[in-house]
């Protein structure tokens, strides 16, 4: 029987309440990582401060001249919320008092942004061609820094991580996400108040990792891969398995043992696909559970991401999955349509492409570009900054700078050039299409050649051929083929590593799209070897 979203979530969110946040009851004060010394609280919103005490314990909050009081639940759980702050680059002290008393020093009142997504997002600003400058350039208090680790996935709700917030510095932000780095600077030194930037990206995730695995398991969309991910897991789980993994780990422990006692080198960890599937970044739920959890429900302004290369294999359902994705943190978080931005793939050739002008590359872009259909969401085009040969482009500013143009024109009100032109509509003469696109108040410019680069066009028989094409106007491009004389469908920067050349006056590259509904790719169905016994 099939059930709305809504519903669903309801459901879950329920047994959310009961289990997913009960954790161990504790005999004293407990606080999670993200709630800890140099922290930053967001802005002109109630604040959610919690932590863990015995049950019963009565518990007092003080921070900026506010007092609140609460009881710690049967499960250990305490919350209480704090009034709205104005944004104060002044270090304040907050004071917890439960069973014993501890003190959060140097807290800071400003903005709060998650940066989340795969590796692209986790790259690191020391990688960055620039990254060492930009490192040693840094020397600022009033932007933090903190990261949830990403090793270990799990099933099971997990409720805090190792780390700790600190101030930017050369050595602080070397390590961290070059674009999360970058865009909080950015934000930091433009809006003049504290920012504090939470980096919990995982390289190689799937975006079925980060959603919460229950509702992927109620969601008949999503049946063929979660009938993979059960298959896998059914083959993996066996006492077995179990025991043959256990052995091994065991043997190597020993070896490791003798080698340091011999005083020679550790031998290296042995590879078991077991263990790592099961807790890895492609495990349904994995990154959810062990990622976002623990800093579920923290006061954030809103989330930038960067992912979907992981999903470039099986692209057909990404785009319903992206929407939920967004849906759900959103409703989990419960600070309403928080803002949600991320950065479209940029473009790399990976060498999937089974026909011109196709590719999984560039599906998971329409996925995104379709997805700002969702309240409260933006985009940064990047088609021009990926490298077709690396899938970790270097020059990580560009593309920082592109994500903040978008938060700061739609949530700070700060009027700058920030969304691509897009694609509207299409009408067709003889030979000719003539496309006219929305500009959002700039016009189009053809960067870096005379010749207009990345359209194709086809007739009737589905067949892409290269297409010559000439800016005719602020908005309009007109396209033919002197191989198709009867033109239905165009297609522009339609490739998992495009050539192309048509931008906003502004440097912002046209958003890749197509005018066609031709069906794309689709799950390939392959019988499956049956589980271990």
């Amino acid at each position: 029987m099939k059930k709305s979203f809504s519903l669903l979530l309801s459901s879950f969110l329920l047994t959310a309440l009961a289990s997913a946040y009960s954790v161990e009851t504790t005999a004293s004060l407990k606080l999670p990582t993200i709630i800890s010394d140099h922290m930053v609280l967001q802005q002109k919103q109630a604040d959610p401060i919690w932590g863990w005490d015995a049950p019963g314990t009565k518990v007092t909050v003080e921070f900026a001249g506010q007092t609140k009081t609460t009881v710690a639940g049967t499960n250990g759980k305490w919350m209480v919320k704090l009034d709205p702050l104005s944004a104060n680059a002044t270090p304040q002290k907050l004071t917890i008092t439960g069973s014993t008393k501890m003190e959060i020093q140097d807290v800071l009142v400003g903005e709060v942004w998650v940066c989340s997504g795969q590796s692209n997002m986790g790259y690191g600003l020391k990688n960055d061609w620039n990254g060492d400058l930009e490192a040693l350039a840094t020397h600022d208090d009033s932007l933090r820094l903190i990261s949830v680790p990403a090793d270990r996935g799990t099933q099971e709700m997990q409720n805090d991580f190792p780390g700790k917030w600190a101030s930017a510095t050369p050595e602080t932000a070397e390590k961290f996400s070059a674009i999360g780095f970058l865009f909080g600077r950015y934000l930091q030194q433009t809006l003049q108040v504290p920012v504090g930037m939470i980096n919990n990206a995982w390289g190689g995730s799937e975006i079925t990792a980060w959603i919460r695995r229950s509702v992927l398991d109620h969601d008949p969309r999503f049946q063929s891969r979660l009938a993979d991910a059960a298959h896998k897991e059914a083959a993996l789980l066996p006492d077995n398995g179990k025991a043959a993994d256990d052995k091994t780990l065991a043997d190597w422990k020993v070896a490791c043992d003798k080698a340091r006692a011999d005083h020679k080198p550790v031998p290296p960890q042995p590879n078991i696909p077991t263990i790592h599937w099961l807790q890895s970044q492609k495990r349904p739920g994995n990154a959810f559970a062990s990622q976002l959890h623990p800093i579920l429900g923290y006061g954030i302004k809103g989330v930038i991401w960067y992912q979907g290369e992981s999903d470039r294999g099986c692209p057909w359902d990404y785009a319903p999955l992206f929407n939920l994705m967004i849906t759900q943190w959103r409703a989990e978080w419960g600070q309403g349509n928080f803002p949600f931005y991320w950065l479209q793939l940029p473009k790399f050739n990976d060498g999937s492409r089974t026909a011109p002008f196709q590719g999984g590359w560039a599906e998971i872009r329409e996925a995104q570009t379709k997805a700002q259909a969702l309240p409260n969401t933006g985009q940064a085009v990047t088609i021009d900054q990926g490298e077709a040969s690396n899938i970790h482009p270097h020059r990580k500013a560009d593309v920082a700078a592109r994500i903040t143009r978008v938060a700061l024109a739609k949530e700070y009100g700060i009027k700058i050039p920030y969304r691509s032109p897009e694609f509207k509509s299409i009408t067709i003469t003889g030979n000719k299409a003539t496309l006219l696109f929305d500009c959002f108040d700039s016009s189009l410019y053809l960067y870096d050649s005379p010749k207009v680069l990345g359209f194709a066009t086809c007739g009737e028989d589905h067949q892409w051929q290269p297409a010559e094409a000439k800016v005719a106007g602020t908005n309009t491009v007109e396209v033919w083929s002197d191989k198709v004389p009867a033109p239905v469908a165009v297609r522009y920067a339609w490739e998992n590593a495009p050539e192309c050349n048509l931008f906003s006056k502004e440097g912002l590259p046209v958003a890749p799209f197509r005018t066609d509904a031709f069906p794309l790719s689709s799950p390939t169905p392959t019988p499956l070897p049956s589980p271990q016994k």
